[in-house]
């Protein structure tokens, strides 16, 4: 068994104190790292729809950059984390395949913020799930999730990406429990910013 599954406790019951859930969705490419991010973080053992790649998606999978994956997920996974006592964030990892981008605009409903989850070595299969963010008004971070060294400032990144300096951008790496919980964290500081200025503009 996974040792970041085996940590999970299934029957871990939700806090009597938990007042606001927060759903949130985990998007990026194929292979970046969406399933383990879920999985090291959720405090619960996570749903997940991860199936063994075949031979049925040779040439409709890319696997460019990641020719050593062997399972993808077919539908979504779930998770849940509590930051504190009250908040309580409910996570969504969205499949990366291309021929699963249908299934992105359900899991979008009702999502307050989201997490574009990135490899610096393949910057250009994220531009999909930032236009579709974009495209529903769904407040977003960007985490870069390294895999080895960084080769490029985030500045570079950022430059690549076209992103607005009103983005978050961040490092992380998904296999790392409390480096995961920290991008979620500054998707909730970021929700909180774009909250308080909505809040200002119309008082």
């Amino acid at each position: 068994m996974d040792s970041a599954i085996s940590e999970h406790d299934e029957r871990l019951p939700l806090a009597e104190t938990a007042t606001d859930g927060l759903k949130i969705v985990i998007v990026g490419g194929f292979g970046v790292g969406k399933t383990t991010m879920v999985r090291s973080v959720s405090e619960i053992r996570p749903l997940s729809t991860e199936e063994t790649m075949t031979q049925a998606g040779v040439g409709v999978d890319s696997t460019r950059g990641v020719q050593g994956k062997t399972t993808t997920t077919v539908a979504f996974d779930f998770g849940r984390i509590s930051l504190d006592e009250q908040l309580v964030l409910y996570l969504f990892g969205a499949p990366g395949q291309e021929r699963f981008w249908f299934l992105w605009d359900s899991l979008f409903a009702g999502t307050l913020g989201a997490v574009v989850l990135v490899d610096a070595r393949r910057l250009a299969e994220s531009w999909y799930a930032i236009d579709r963010l974009e495209h529903h008004g769904t407040p977003f971070i960007v985490a870069r999730n390294n895999f080895g060294p960084p080769k490029h400032s985030l500045d570079d990144v950022r430059a690549a990406l076209d992103l607005s300096d009103e983005v978050p951008l961040v490092d992380c790496d998904a296999r790392d429990r409390d480096s995961s919980k920290q991008v979620l964290i500054s998707l909730v500081d970021h929700l909180y910013t774009l909250s308080t200025v909505r809040e200002g503009a119309s008082s």
